[in-house]
């Protein structure tokens, strides 16, 4: 009925979503977190680069397309007087809502950060008081395209990963923003021919990783509910998953605070430079984030976001075009 409501509490926040009776109106809801949420800062790392057919800017306003157990469902959250706002369409749209506040940082524990143990991350934590870190609850959407990135260049990875959600992926439900898509489950995966992964540029090597990780994707997507310790060991056990891919995956189904991204090319230079002044390598990063174990993440995306320390000087690689080979 018109009116009726769900609600959910979250410390001291609260989503109500009220039902609608007409046909293909989205369910509506407002959260109201007890601390300030910058959208774009939190929510921006769920993307897979510009383009993503999963997650897309409009606006102000944020939409995510992602598979619930109840169905499928699309987002739409932006900022409103009230609160921040969610809209979402689908036969998943209320699992989709309740979600919603973990998405925006809700379960995020600051507990025994202090940010105050370096000068560079005190400002930053002042000047990015908004930033969270978000949990999708969802394993696969993340180690997927994280396995199409491992060794090869960003805008690669990031093409492959468009390119093989538009063609298997399913459309979003709602009026969404053009060529949204829910990312394709594992079944969905394992279907994939060989061939559209050589023209979508996916290099054996990673197909072949990504198809033993597909094997037994269901078992793998079961640990998104589990710590994300237990998370990363599970997804080692596959042969071509390291600890990059590992941490890189629970950073955004877990929301874990700690998880650091060991084996970047780019981020050990930029913690060196942002904290030290000079470019390390693994072993010196992990020794300037020491005292913030527990949130060396957390270090990290006040780093990202701020943009402070960012330097790319890696060699240039040339990016091959497999659509003719």
């Amino acid at each position: 009925m018109r009116g009726a409501v769900r609600g959910r509490g979250y410390g001291d926040a609260m989503t109500l979503a009220a039902t609608d009776p007409v046909p293909g109106a989205p369910l509506r809801s407002v959260y109201r977190p007890a601390e300030r949420v910058a959208l774009g800062l939190t929510l921006s790392p769920l993307g897979f680069g510009p383009g993503d057919p999963t997650v897309r800017r409009d606006g102000r306003a944020w939409w995510l397309a992602f598979a619930t157990p109840e169905g499928s469902a699309t987002v739409r959250i932006a900022e409103s007087s009230d609160g921040i706002a969610g809209r979402a369409w689908g036969p998943g749209a209320g699992a989709a809502l309740d979600a919603m506040p973990r998405l925006l940082g809700a379960g995020d524990d600051r507990s025994g950060f202090d940010a105050a143990r370096h000068p560079v991350v005190r400002d930053l934590h002042h000047r990015l008081p908004g930033l969270r870190l978000p949990r999708t609850g969802r394993l696969l959407p993340h180690l997927v395209p994280t396995i199409m990135g491992q060794k090869v260049t960003a805008l690669e990875a990031v093409r492959a990963w468009r390119v093989l959600v538009r063609r298997h992926g399913t459309p979003a439900p709602g009026p969404t923003p053009e060529g949204m898509r829910i990312a394709p489950d594992a079944a969905t995966w394992r279907a994939v021919p060989s061939w559209e992964w050589h023209r979508a540029g996916v290099t054996p090597q990673r197909a072949d990783t990504l198809m033993r990780a597909m094997a037994v994707g269901e078992s793998l997507e079961r640990g998104a509910a589990m710590p994300a310790a237990e998370a990363i060991r599970r997804m080692r056990t596959i042969v071509g998953i390291g600890v990059w891919t590992a941490h890189e995956t629970v950073q955004r189904s877990h929301g874990d605070p700690d998880s650091v991204s060991i084996g970047d090319l780019h981020l050990c230079k930029q913690v060196g430079m942002a904290l030290a002044g000079r470019r390390v390598d693994d072993d010196g990063m992990l020794e300037l984030l020491e005292p913030f174990r527990g949130h060396r993440h957390r270090v990290v995306r006040l780093l990202e976001a701020s943009g402070v320390g960012y330097e790319r000087r890696g060699p240039r690689m040339t990016i091959p075009d497999h659509r003719t080979r």
